[in-house]
C-alpha cells in the first residue's frame, strides 16, 4: 500500500502505512487528527455505514424530517445529523487519547466519496 493525502474543499484524508504508530489522518484545512490503522479503518467503516443508513432512511421519511444517527466501535463514536440528502458528520475518539471533529453538510458528500475511493479495508 502506498502513502497518500487526498483533500477537497473542507476535508482531508491521509494514509501512510509505513508510519510507526499513526497511519491515518482525518481533518479539514483548519484541523487534523492522526489515527492508528484500527481507528482509521473504523472511521471509514462507520462513515460508510452512517451514509448508507441515511440513504435507506430517505425512503421512509418525509422531506422535512431530520435524523440523528449514531454508530460506535471500541475506538470511536460517530454521528450523522440532518436530512438524508444533507447531513453533518461528527466523531469522537474514545481510547488512549481524546480528539473530536466534525464536517458540515456541504462537505460530507465529498468526504464520503474520498473514503469510498480507499481500497484497503
Amino acid at each position: 500500500m502506498r502513502q497518500y493525502l487526498k483533500e477537497g474543499l473542507g476535508w482531508r484524508l491521509g494514509w501512510n502505512p509505513s508510519a510507526p504508530h499513526y497511519q491515518g489522518l482525518v481533518g479539514t484545512s483548519e484541523w487534523s487528527v492522526e489515527l492508528t490503522q484500527a481507528e482509521f479503518e473504523d472511521f471509514c467503516r462507520l462513515l460508510l455505514q452512517l451514509a448508507e443508513t441515511m440513504t435507506q432512511a430517505s425512503l421512509e421519511l418525509m422531506d422535512s424530517e431530520m435524523l440523528a444517527i449514531e454508530a460506535q466501535s471500541e475506538a470511536l463514536w460517530m454521528e450523522a445529523r440532518g436530512f438524508p440528502q444533507a447531513f453533518s458528520l461528527s466523531f469522537i475518539l474514545l481510547q488512549s487519547r481524546r480528539a473530536e471533529g466534525s464536517w458540515p453538510p456541504s462537505v460530507t458528500p465529498a468526504l464520503i466519496q474520498g473514503v469510498q475511493m480507499l481500497q484497503f479495508f
